[in-house]
């Protein structure tokens, strides 16, 4: 957990997993699997090297699960990346810990942190070894569904471990229809390191139209349009969340 807790990706906003955790897990053997489908149409046309430029960038990212008790759940990203050019990538894999609280004390409320670590290529992250510590704050009842995760990381490789603790905060807020679908918006930002923000116009600010198809039991879909808000983000990227848990209907 101590090495989980000293590393950080490259990139300031996670371009494979664009999720906002709501802190629920998976319960006790109760395997879950999701596909992650991220297409940046038009994106941030330069990088320095061997960081790859995300323009037109497409990101397949496949994440198994387990429950392990009620506060517990492991998981893992093996993500693949096609270039503009149509180069089919290897993007790194990761490895991952969601802790919650099975009861917060105060209704409709979840608690949690996931830590996460991350082995990449250079040119998707030119420190390679990555990680975050995502806190997770939820809210939901019958009618709506908020959730935040202020994510802080540290990192380990270089050429960024000199630069510090970063932030990078996501939220999202939601309105249930016809207990079939939740339709809203999620944020998502990179702010840089804490002790020395970047400037507003190299930060990543991203809004995201999302919905939430939630009439298929242990299906879950996440579709939504992101557009950047500053210079330093990309400019319109589309999300697709495919998820199916594998918990069994109990015996009558």
């Amino acid at each position: 957990m101590a090495t989980v807790l000293t590393a950080r990706d490259a990139w300031a906003v996670d371009p494979f997993e664009i999720q906002v955790y709501d802190g629920t897990a998976n319960a006790p053997g109760v395997p879950g699997l999701e596909l992650h489908l991220n297409r940046v149409f038009d994106g941030v046309k330069t990088a320095e090297a061997p960081a790859l430029p995300m323009h037109q960038q497409t990101h397949m990212t496949l994440e198994p699960s387990m429950g392990l008790t009620d506060f517990l759940e492991l998981g893992g990203y093996l993500q693949t990346a096609v270039r503009p050019d149509g180069t089919f990538d290897y993007a790194g894999a990761k490895g991952r810990a969601k802790f919650v609280l099975p009861d917060s004390g105060v209704q409709h409320l979840r608690l949690g942190v996931n830590l996460e670590l991350s082995l990449l290529p250079e040119r998707y992250d030119p420190s390679r070894v990555g990680s975050e510590v995502r806190p997770i704050v939820a809210w939901e009842n019958e009618r709506f569904q908020f959730a935040a995760n202020p994510i802080v990381g540290i990192p380990l490789g270089t050429p960024e471990r000199a630069s510090g603790p970063t932030f990078e905060p996501a939220a999202m807020a939601k309105v249930k229809l016809f207990s079939a679908l939740a339709v809203g918006v999620e944020y998502y930002a990179g702010i840089g390191p804490i002790a020395k923000p970047r400037p507003w116009a190299e930060q990543e600010h991203y809004l995201y139209e999302a919905i939430d198809i939630t009439s298929f039991d242990a299906v879950e879909i996440n579709a939504g349009i992101g557009e950047g808000l500053t210079n330093g983000s990309n400019a319109l990227v589309a999300k697709l969340i495919l998820g199916y848990s594998f918990e069994r209907a109990p015996k009558k």
